[in-house]
């Protein structure tokens, strides 16, 4: 059951950040850029 747990933490996560049409779109190219913003939606997420 915490594997359960930890997938589903993770699967909600993911749902959450496509709300960024950026990041469900892969709008950037260059992957340092992708990422960049994939952190920036994580810490958004997490001030939250």
């Amino acid at each position: 059951t915490v594997l359960y747990k930890d997938r589903n933490m993770i699967e909600r996560f993911f749902s959450k950040i496509k709300h960024f049409r950026r990041i469900a779109t892969r709008y950037d190219k260059l992957a340092r850029n992708y990422l960049g913003f994939l952190n920036l939606v994580a810490a958004i997420k997490w001030l939250k």
